[in-house]
Parts: structure tokens; sequence; C-alpha cells
């Protein structure tokens, strides 16, 4: 089985060298420095790792951050990106690692990718798709709580998924490909391909919703 968190990854260093260390990312106020010596970080460094998800913790990895940035420098940073976590990290075992990275590194790929001035959708292999559909189906459940609106996840074929249910009789269906929905609810609404099936009023408000855990 293809582990697609590994394929993501080497495409969004090699990306990154290609670019270098000062372009534009879908990550607001980060460029691909930044970006880059964040999955450092969140793989490698203890320290900064929870920063990330606490608030409150913030300070300290931004200043691990920038130590790093420092020490290793923008091209030092991508090839520890790209040769993987260090085995004692959680996102160094198998299962588990492959688990909490294959969305990280498919969305954080398309946040450099997308951010260009011109790019395509990329046409993802079937198997890379269905993962994708299995995340997301799940994580929109609790990422959509404070949705202003029901929502129902639903692919091409017709298949659907309900992330949440309506609100005030009220519901969108956002129709895409798995890895599209996953850009959506991941918060690239602007840039996610897919369709808002729903009251006008309703579709808007969902246009620049704040999805999150």
């Amino acid at each position: 089985m293809t582990d697609y968190s590994r394929v993501e990854r080497l495409a969004l260093c090699d990306l990154f060298d290609e670019l270098g260390p000062d372009q534009p990312t879908l990550c607001d106020g980060w460029d691909t420095f930044d970006l880059a010596v964040h999955l450092y970080v969140r793989e490698s460094d203890p320290m900064a790792g929870p920063g990330i998800m606490i608030s409150a913790l913030a300070n300290t990895t931004e200043k691990r951050m920038a130590q790093a940035k420092e020490r290793y420098g923008f091209a030092g940073v991508v090839d520890k990106v790209r040769s993987g976590p260090p085995r004692a990290s959680i996102y160094g075992l198998p299962l588990i690692g492959h688990q909490l990275n294959t969305t990280e590194y498919f969305v954080h790929h398309e946040d450099v990718r997308r951010a260009q001035p011109a790019y395509t959708v990329r046409a993802l292999p079937a198997d890379q798709q269905a993962g994708l559909w299995k995340q997301i189906r799940v994580a929109a459940k609790t990422m959509t709580r404070k949705s202003p609106t029901g929502l129902v996840l639903q692919l091409p074929d017709g298949t659907t998924a309900t992330a949440k249910s309506p609100v005030d009789g009220r519901s969108v269906t956002v129709v895409g490909e798995p890895a599209e929905l996953v850009l959506f609810f991941f918060g690239r609404q602007s840039v996610a391909d897919v369709q808002l099936q729903g009251d006008g009023d309703s579709v808007e408000r969902l246009k620049n919703a704040s999805f999150g855990f």
C-alpha cells in the first residue's frame, strides 16, 4: 500500500527547493520558509509541537521556529522535513504517523501549489482519494461544529456523508472530489474546486466560515 503522506512530503520538499524560501503560501502570513519550519518543529521538536494546537504555548513555538531557521537555514530545514520525523516522534510510528500526516502533507503541498500565480488541480490516484475521503468524512463531523448551517459532503458519484445536521432547517451540500473536500473543510474554501448547493444566504456564509477542531 502506497504511503501517500510520504509521497506528498517528498513532492512538497521538491517544490520548496524549486521555489525557495520567500514565496507565498495559503497559510496566512507564512512564506515557504515559515511553512517548512512549521513542518519540521511539528514532527521533531517536542518543546515546539504543543504550541501548534494550544494558543497559550504559541510563543514558545514561534521562538523554537525562529531558532530552527537561524540554525539550519532554509535548505537545511527542507532536508530535515524530507528525511522524515525522528523514530522517537509519534509521527515516526508507521501506522499513526501515516494517519496523522495523510491530510497534513496533502493540504500543505496544495498551500504552496495553489498560492502560485498558475496551478492545476491534480488528478490524484483513486486509492489516495479513497484515503482522503475516509479521513475527511470523519474529521468533518468535529471540524464543523460551529458551522452556521448543516453540512453534507457529496462525491461526484453521489455518495454522501453528513457532517452536521440542518441548523434552523438549513443545510448546504458540498460536492467535490475527496481532495477538494479536504481543502474546503481545512479552511481553503477560496481555492477548493467544489460546488455548494443550498440557499444563497447559507452558501455565502459558508464560503467564509471558520472550521477547525
